[in-house]
């Protein structure tokens, strides 16, 4: 039996819980682009469905790169050494607006992917237009996402939360301005959830720039750093711990992503419902999600003070909260499965696919919650190579692999549509968290047997 700590729990629910409130916050963007496009058109809704295929595994991507400045914070921080923690932000800063830059040179050339799908020519240039706005975003939110990093690594995880609450008041009146087509703007339906995202990137980035200006804990960390010079050691130790973070979250995000891309062919209202069933369970796992986010910080700490002992209460601590949390969200989902779904479209039809899609995440919500919390832990330590190999394996061969042959070909069953590919993230997902956990346990075995200090310093 997993040991289990009250002090670890208060700590740990402390660190999360504005992690929770800023990722729910941030989560219901989408949710709130998606119901106000959906009240639009179906064909809108289905646009962005389309569009955040391509989209979120490009930011998602960047913000894993990113993350790995949290852990390196986190060890400074918990060693209690501050001007490491100014230089490495710096230094993530130069690598965040670079890879933006890169990151917009691609999106000028989305309409290649575009035009390969087998898409109406209108549900085409909706999505293409989303793409087309939200990409002037990437900027500003490479510069929020260093920050939300760095307060998040000396254990200031109530900042992300304040400025998440600025996203969410300048998404739901940009929405309505720029789909709707009101004070003089032009009615743009999906498309316009794309100018409302970039503005939501600006506002947040600008306001955690003030947060950080204003702050009295951040004070200490406004020190100019010994060199404002590209460091290339530095930069490439972020780059080594942050790739793997980024590809893991790159195969996990396609996972869901691609489901849209691949049965577009199938309608719009296919695709509507997917994308309800898809977002609601987006929401539902930033509560593991916070849950191992807190758990990085809290084990960065720890191993900066070159605590195992806490460190391995900590973890078990951490991965018995989330099993709880996880029986939770399975029984509101399975109760409240058709009036979540209406809350998105008033299409009977898209409420019906969708509320059967809502039964089969039920099943791997366990599986989810024991590999983020694991895959996050693992982070913490700055362990992060194992992470990429299993989510490649997973979530693709298995995961996606598995659901692409049972929802579009006949090869085992009829072709299932998108529950076929449901059944592949429940494979998925639960080969991913019987990996996890192994690793983890396997890597906690590994720093008792040749201390902490040595162990963590080799990776």
């Amino acid at each position: 039996m997993l040991p289990f700590s009250r002090f670890e729990a208060r700590t740990i629910l402390k660190l999360s819980g504005p992690i929770v409130l800023a990722q729910l916050t941030q989560t219901l963007m989408y949710f709130v682009d998606t119901v106000m496009a959906g009240r639009y058109s179906a064909v809108d809704m289905a646009a962005i469905a389309v569009a955040s295929g391509l989209w979120l595994p490009v930011v998602l991507t960047m913000q894993g790169l990113i993350l790995a400045l949290t852990p390196i914070v986190a060890q400074y921080y918990g060693n209690n050494q501050h001007k490491p923690v100014t230089h490495f932000t710096v230094q993530a800063m130069y690598l965040a607006m670079s890879l933006a830059a890169v990151l917009f040179v691609v999106m000028l050339f989305v309409y290649i992917p575009i035009d390969l799908l087998q898409m109406e020519a209108e549900l085409r240039q909706k999505s293409l237009d989303y793409l087309y706005y939200v990409s002037f975003g990437l900027f500003p939110a490479a510069g929020y996402m260093v920050m939300r990093s760095f307060f998040e690594g000396v254990g200031n995880t109530k900042a992300s939360m304040w400025i998440s609450f600025v996203g969410i008041l300048v998404n739901i009146p940009a929405n309505y301005i720029f789909i709707y087509g009101k004070l003089g703007m032009p009615a743009m339906g999906g498309a316009g959830c794309g100018v409302a995202t970039a503005l939501v990137f600006v506002a947040m980035f600008s306001a955690m720039m003030i947060y950080g200006w204003f702050n009295k804990a951040a004070r200490k960390y406004r020190q100019h750093p010994e060199s404002y010079r590209v460091n290339l050691k530095d930069c490439w130790q972020i780059i080594t711990i942050g790739t793997p973070i980024a590809f893991s979250l790159f195969f996990e995000v396609t996972l869901f992503a691609c489901i849209p891309l691949a049965i577009v062919h199938l309608g719009p209202i296919m695709v509507a419902g997917q994308q309800i069933a898809q977002n609601y369970s987006a929401i539902v796992f930033m509560l593991p999600l916070s849950l191992g986010m807190a758990t990085t910080i809290r084990v960065g700490h720890l191993v900066g003070q070159r605590n195992l002992n806490e460190l391995k209460k900590a973890i078990s601590t951490a991965v018995i909260l989330a099993m709880t949390m996880s029986f939770v969200i399975v029984t509101c989902t399975f109760l409240f499965r058709y009036k979540i779904a209406g809350l998105y479209s008033p299409n009977p039809t898209v409420i019906s696919l969708a509320g059967s899609l809502l039964i089969m995440a039920c099943f791997y919500q366990l599986s989810d919650a024991i590999q983020v919390v694991s895959a996050c832990a693992l982070r913490g330590l700055k362990h992060t190579k194992p992470v990429f190999f299993i989510t490649l394996i997973s979530y693709w061969p298995i995961g996606f692999g598995l659901g692409a042959i049972l929802g579009l070909t006949d090869w085992i069953v009829p072709a299932m549509g998108p529950h076929g590919f449901w059944i592949g993230i429940i494979a998925g997902l639960t080969v991913a968290a019987v990996l996890m956990a192994y690793t983890l346990i396997k890597t906690l075995k590994r720093l008792e047997n040749e201390g902490i200090a040595t162990a963590t310093a080799a990776n």
